[in-house]
């Protein structure tokens, strides 16, 4: 194969040189010249300047490089005028690298290696890492009575507990990123897990210790085929933000490599070295774990194994960069007409399983809005932008869930950025008016952006700047980011999540009790299934009373307890189901926190509306009786809650004249 490849090649050899703007210089190697290698310099002079901020500016020294093989993989596949891309790259090695040779020696000796590596290698390094976590999560064992010892702070949790937690963190952290990512889920499942526990492992989403600076240009320079210096203009050391599984730099790619993209950044995100190999290892692990678990009868119908390997499928997916590319593609052309989210174009031609690149973001993290939002209450001020940014964030969730099907699960508030800009800059009148006027209006906000930054630290600061950006017309922008993990339901899954709305909508608790134990997964291994129904039953009733006296829905405590009984009567759901339940639970908690009034029945009422119009027709054409048009149900459930709420308010008004 590579004297095939080498002979496609060899023409171009003498004629193919990649030119830069400085000086001409034409120098050869003072190497011998063979088969393998193309002219080239003696040692390629790499420029290397530092900016104020410690970024690196990457240029080559001399005029042009004749490269030698391990230098010119973009050229040798592509061509020197349109080298290949990394996508490219990483398509042709994976079709030619299992080739066959053509002796049979060496054959013979692959397929060795291959049997000892299966069956002997990994096997050992898989029992040293077993060896590795019972060492990390023994010392957690044995020290688990302390959580019954020490004072009580806060009248919640005693001291030896809080200890206990942090303790469990840090063995967690040191476990990897398998672990790490069990810890994060944890940390979004409070209806699950005690507040304090979450707090502790929450900080595991972003407190992660970073892989070395080199092992990231090392993938950089596999990935493109090409030394470093001739991809990127700037490449800044210091991580953006390290994750379980991978870490993201600030970038700025050469005008050579991306013209349209000229001197703007990108974000590139690596994967940390050898995660897959433990991730694998930890999920076998796992797997044997899960199968003894289960001779435990109370354990049976929890389906452990099953479980491990819904959670192994969610870590391989989230193992291979391509996939996020994707999702955040599919992102893009559903929310590309609305101004109030964004999510970042990925680059999916410069995308491979280890490198991902996209649209670099300069956003504000969310927990400082949240922070703020608290600050302001305990405070006696209003927080501003708090509402609007919670009725937002609500908004895209609603419309992935309804419209799209296809919702990000990943919606912790590191996940969640801010951005501001100028409605006004926009308008399409203003903007005519103002250029014929001579006075080119400007969306600014980026500036509006480091004012915040500038600040993020001083609370008062924050308070009033925020005023001032809303007093200037800026309004904000949510930016999603890492979409590794997205739930997109089936056919079945779709319809009983619709169901439980048309609970909502009928009242008829009894009836979606029913469905759920005849759709789970072991329908056989119910507890008391006419328990559960009625106690469904009852729970839709308090929800009915709640509406009509008018009150705040907390869609997120009636989910909450759904979960409690589902558990409680080993209602076996599947997990995409259970995974947009704990969705919802999660964003309308955070939703709480800029704002405690959120409703999130009020918030669906404008996104069923749309739906409703745009589906009705073709629903009432397919079904004239609407027995299956459960979201039109809860609309109209929800125009009957919203127009009693008004004449409700009225009469307050009257009463009091």
């Amino acid at each position: 194969m590579h004297r095939i490849a080498t002979r496609a090649i060899r023409p171009s050899y003498h004629r193919c040189c990649c030119f830069s703007t400085s000086k001409p210089s034409f120098l050869k190697s003072t190497t011998t010249k063979t088969q393998s290698q193309q002219w080239t310099r003696p040692k390629p002079l790499l420029l290397v300047s530092t900016t104020a901020n410690g970024s690196f500016l990457l240029s080559s020294g001399l005029p042009f490089r004749l490269h030698t093989k391990t230098t010119t993989k973009a050229v040798q596949i592509g061509s020197c005028s349109s080298p290949a891309t990394p996508s490219e790259i990483e398509h042709y090695e994976s079709v030619h690298h299992h080739e066959p040779s053509r002796f049979f020696i060496i054959r013979l000796c692959q397929r060795l290696l291959v049997f000892l590596d299966d069956w002997v290698l990994e096997p050992l390094l898989t029992l040293r890492r077993l060896a590795h976590i019972l060492i990390l999560f023994s010392p957690v064992v044995v020290t688990a009575p302390v959580v019954f010892l020490g004072s009580r702070i806060d009248a919640q949790e005693r001291s030896g507990t809080l200890w206990w937690y942090e303790f469990l963190a840090k063995q967690m952290e040191r476990a990897g990123p398998t672990f790490i990512k069990l810890a994060q889920w944890i940390a979004s499942r409070t209806d699950l897990f005690p507040i304090a526990l979450c707090s502790r492992l929450s900080k595991l989403h972003s407190h992660v210790d970073p892989h070395p600076f080199s092992y990231t240009k090392k993938v950089v320079e596999d990935a493109f085929g090409r030394p470093i210096e001739e991809v990127l203009a700037v490449l800044e050391p210091k991580p953006l933000g390290v994750g379980a599984i991978a870490q993201v730099y600030k970038a700025v790619l050469r005008p050579t490599v991306l013209p349209e993209h000229d001197n703007r950044a990108v974000a590139i995100k690596v994967l940390h070295p050898k995660a897959r190999q433990i991730v694998q290892r930890d999920l076998t692990i796992m797997e044997y774990g899960a199968k003894l678990l289960t001779l435990i009868p109370t354990m049976q119908w929890l389906s452990l194994p099953d479980e491990v390997r819904v959670f192994g499928e969610m870590m391989k997916e989230q193992l291979d960069l391509r996939g996020e590319a994707s999702n955040l593609s599919r992102f893009n052309d559903y929310f590309q007409n609305d101004r109030q989210v964004k999510i970042p174009r990925p680059l999916e031609q410069f995308s491979t399983r280890d490198m991902l690149i996209e649209e670099y973001e300069r956003a504000i993290p969310l927990d400082v809005f949240l922070n703020q939002a608290s600050y302001a209450r305990q405070h006696d001020l209003v927080p501003v932008f708090a509402k609007k940014l919670a009725d937002i964030g609500l908004n895209a969730f609603l419309h992935m869930l309804i419209f799209f099907n296809f919702v990000h699960a990943d919606l912790h508030p590191g996940n969640i950025m801010v951005e501001f800009y100028k409605p006004s800059a926009h308008h399409p009148l203003r903007s005519t008016w103002s250029k014929w006027m001579g006075r080119e209006l400007r969306d600014e906000g980026e500036w509006a952006v480091d004012r915040i930054l500038k600040v993020q630290h001083d609370p008062a600061a924050i308070q009033h700047e925020l005023e001032q950006l809303e007093q200037e017309g800026y309004t904000p922008r949510l930016v999603f980011i890492d979409t590794g993990l997205v739930n997109e339901l089936n056919d079945v899954n779709r319809r009983n999540f619709l169901d439980l709305f048309q609970a909502i909508a009928n009242f008829d608790g009894y009836r979606a009790g029913e469905l759920m134990v005849e759709r789970c997964r072991s329908p056989e291994i119910v507890l008391q299934p006419d328990v559960f129904a009625l106690r469904m039953q009852n729970l839709i009733l308090g929800l009915k009373q709640s509406t009509f006296h008018l009150g705040a829905v907390k869609i997120g405590n009636l989910l909450h307890e759904t979960m409690n009984m589902v558990r409680s009567h080993h209602v076996k759901m599947e997990g995409d189901f259970i995974n947009v339940v704990v969705s919802i639970m999660l964003l309308e908690g955070i939703g709480r926190q800029l704002n405690p009034d959120l409703d999130l029945l009020k918030n669906a009422l404008p996104v069923l509306r749309d739906y409703s119009i745009k589906e009705g027709r073709k629903v009432a054409m397919e079904d004239p009786q609407l027995k299956n048009a459960h979201w039109l149900k809860v609309w109209i459930f929800l125009e009957l809650r919203n127009y009693l709420g008004r004449n409700t308010r009225d009469e307050d008004w009257l009463q009091l004249w």
